[in-house]
Protein backbone atom coordinates (compact mmCIF):
# COMPACT_ATOMS: atom_id res chain seq x y z
CA UNK A 1 0.00 0.00 0.00
CA UNK A 2 2.76 2.61 0.96
CA UNK A 3 4.87 1.98 -2.46
CA UNK A 4 1.58 2.37 -4.51
CA UNK A 5 0.88 5.99 -2.65
CA UNK A 6 4.81 6.34 -3.36
CA UNK A 7 4.63 5.90 -6.68
CA UNK A 8 1.41 7.83 -7.13
CA UNK A 9 2.64 11.07 -5.40
CA UNK A 10 5.84 10.84 -6.98
CA UNK A 11 4.22 11.10 -10.78
CA UNK A 12 1.95 13.73 -9.29
CA UNK A 13 4.28 16.40 -7.14
CA UNK A 14 7.28 15.91 -10.28
CA UNK A 15 9.22 16.54 -6.57
CA UNK A 16 13.41 15.62 -6.22
CA UNK A 17 13.44 12.37 -4.11
CA UNK A 18 14.75 14.27 -1.07
CA UNK A 19 11.68 16.01 -1.08
CA UNK A 20 9.42 13.31 -1.54
CA UNK A 21 10.76 11.06 1.33
CA UNK A 22 10.49 14.23 3.69
CA UNK A 23 6.73 15.08 3.10
CA UNK A 24 4.85 15.06 6.22
CA UNK A 25 0.83 14.11 6.32
CA UNK A 26 0.03 17.70 6.83
CA UNK A 27 1.80 18.54 3.61
CA UNK A 28 -1.06 16.33 1.60
CA UNK A 29 -3.99 16.29 4.20
CA UNK A 30 -6.52 19.41 6.03
CA UNK A 31 -9.14 18.21 7.68
CA UNK A 32 -9.06 14.85 7.62
CA UNK A 33 -9.20 15.01 3.84
CA UNK A 34 -6.48 14.39 1.14
CA UNK A 35 -5.77 18.01 -0.54
CA UNK A 36 -6.42 18.29 -4.61
CA UNK A 37 -3.37 20.59 -4.84
CA UNK A 38 -0.49 21.11 -2.11
CA UNK A 39 2.34 23.70 -2.09
CA UNK A 40 5.86 22.56 -0.75
CA UNK A 41 9.13 24.33 -0.19
CA UNK A 42 11.81 22.24 -2.60
CA UNK A 43 15.30 22.12 -0.41
CA UNK A 44 17.92 22.70 -3.34
CA UNK A 45 15.80 26.22 -4.69
CA UNK A 46 14.07 27.01 -1.10
CA UNK A 47 11.40 28.13 -3.71
CA UNK A 48 7.54 26.75 -3.41
CA UNK A 49 6.57 24.57 -6.01
CA UNK A 50 2.82 23.92 -5.89
CA UNK A 51 1.19 20.78 -7.52
CA UNK A 52 -1.97 18.78 -7.96
CA UNK A 53 -3.02 15.41 -6.37
CA UNK A 54 -4.91 13.54 -8.40
CA UNK A 55 -8.10 11.68 -7.30
CA UNK A 56 -6.53 8.14 -7.73
CA UNK A 57 -3.52 9.19 -5.77
CA UNK A 58 -5.54 10.98 -3.26
CA UNK A 59 -7.56 7.67 -2.60
CA UNK A 60 -3.89 5.52 -2.19
CA UNK A 61 -2.46 8.15 -0.03
CA UNK A 62 -6.10 8.40 2.11
CA UNK A 63 -5.86 4.36 2.57
CA UNK A 64 -1.88 4.46 3.11
CA UNK A 65 -2.48 7.02 6.10
CA UNK A 66 -5.22 4.88 7.46
CA UNK A 67 -3.62 1.51 7.21
CA UNK A 68 -0.03 3.01 8.55
CA UNK A 69 -2.22 4.82 11.36
CA UNK A 70 -0.34 8.06 10.42
CA UNK A 71 -0.36 10.73 12.38
CA UNK A 72 -1.15 14.70 10.87
CA UNK A 73 2.46 15.55 11.94
CA UNK A 74 4.16 12.81 10.84
CA UNK A 75 6.05 11.59 8.07
CA UNK A 76 4.25 10.35 4.99
CA UNK A 77 6.80 7.95 4.18
CA UNK A 78 8.55 7.15 7.92
CA UNK A 79 11.82 4.89 8.02
CA UNK A 80 11.43 1.59 9.13
CA UNK A 81 14.29 2.04 11.25
CA UNK A 82 13.48 3.78 14.59
CA UNK A 83 16.67 6.26 14.23
CA UNK A 84 15.68 7.91 11.07
CA UNK A 85 12.59 9.87 10.92
CA UNK A 86 11.66 9.36 6.93
CA UNK A 87 12.07 7.21 4.50
CA UNK A 88 15.59 8.04 2.96
CA UNK A 89 16.33 8.65 -0.46
CA UNK A 90 18.95 5.60 -0.93
CA UNK A 91 16.01 3.11 0.09
CA UNK A 92 13.72 5.35 -2.09
CA UNK A 93 15.89 4.39 -5.05
CA UNK A 94 15.81 0.64 -4.05
CA UNK A 95 11.84 0.51 -4.17
CA UNK A 96 12.25 2.41 -7.76
CA UNK A 97 15.11 -0.28 -8.62
CA UNK A 98 12.37 -2.98 -7.72
CA UNK A 99 9.49 -1.45 -9.78
CA UNK A 100 11.67 -0.95 -12.73
CA UNK A 101 13.48 -4.63 -12.68
CA UNK A 102 9.70 -6.16 -11.44
CA UNK A 103 8.42 -4.32 -15.30
CA UNK A 104 11.23 -5.54 -17.07
CA UNK A 105 12.83 -2.61 -17.46
CA UNK A 106 16.77 -1.76 -17.36
CA UNK A 107 17.30 -0.50 -13.91
CA UNK A 108 20.13 1.79 -14.88
CA UNK A 109 17.59 3.41 -17.65
CA UNK A 110 15.19 4.77 -15.06
CA UNK A 111 15.38 5.67 -11.16
CA UNK A 112 13.64 8.27 -9.39
CA UNK A 113 14.34 11.08 -11.44
CA UNK A 114 12.47 9.36 -13.97
CA UNK A 115 9.73 9.47 -11.80
CA UNK A 116 10.05 13.20 -11.70
CA UNK A 117 10.29 13.83 -15.32
CA UNK A 118 7.44 11.40 -15.99
CA UNK A 119 4.48 13.66 -15.94
CA UNK A 120 6.39 17.05 -17.27
CA UNK A 121 7.81 14.69 -20.32
CA UNK A 122 3.93 13.84 -20.51
CA UNK A 123 2.53 17.54 -21.01
CA UNK A 124 5.36 18.73 -23.13
CA UNK A 125 4.65 15.77 -25.82
CA UNK A 126 1.11 17.10 -25.65
CA UNK A 127 1.68 21.08 -25.34
CA UNK A 128 5.11 21.14 -26.52
CA UNK A 129 4.70 24.22 -23.99
CA UNK A 130 8.62 24.45 -23.07
CA UNK A 131 7.36 27.55 -19.40
CA UNK A 132 4.82 24.83 -18.76
CA UNK A 133 7.61 22.20 -18.06
CA UNK A 134 9.92 24.40 -16.02
CA UNK A 135 7.10 25.95 -13.81
CA UNK A 136 5.96 21.91 -13.04
CA UNK A 137 9.58 21.15 -12.34
CA UNK A 138 10.20 23.99 -10.32
CA UNK A 139 13.27 25.22 -12.21
CA UNK A 140 14.09 28.74 -11.12
CA UNK A 141 16.33 29.35 -14.05
CA UNK A 142 14.42 29.27 -16.75
CA UNK A 143 16.86 28.79 -19.45
CA UNK A 144 18.06 26.16 -17.62
CA UNK A 145 15.99 23.51 -18.39
CA UNK A 146 16.72 23.59 -22.21
CA UNK A 147 20.17 23.06 -22.53
CA UNK A 148 20.36 20.54 -19.46
CA UNK A 149 17.03 18.89 -19.27
CA UNK A 150 15.40 18.61 -22.87
CA UNK A 151 17.72 15.75 -23.90
CA UNK A 152 16.51 13.54 -20.66
CA UNK A 153 13.36 15.14 -20.61
CA UNK A 154 11.79 12.35 -22.77
CA UNK A 155 11.62 9.14 -21.10
CA UNK A 156 13.77 5.58 -22.42
CA UNK A 157 11.11 3.65 -24.92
Amino acid sequence: MRDLALFNLAIDSKLRACDLVKLKVRDVSHGGRIASRTIVMQQKTHTPVQFEITEQTRGTLANWIDAAGLRYDGYLFPSRIKHSLHLSTRQYARIVKQWVTGIGLDSAEYGTHSLRRTKASLIYKKTKNLRAVQLLLGHTKLDYLPRRTMSRLCLPG
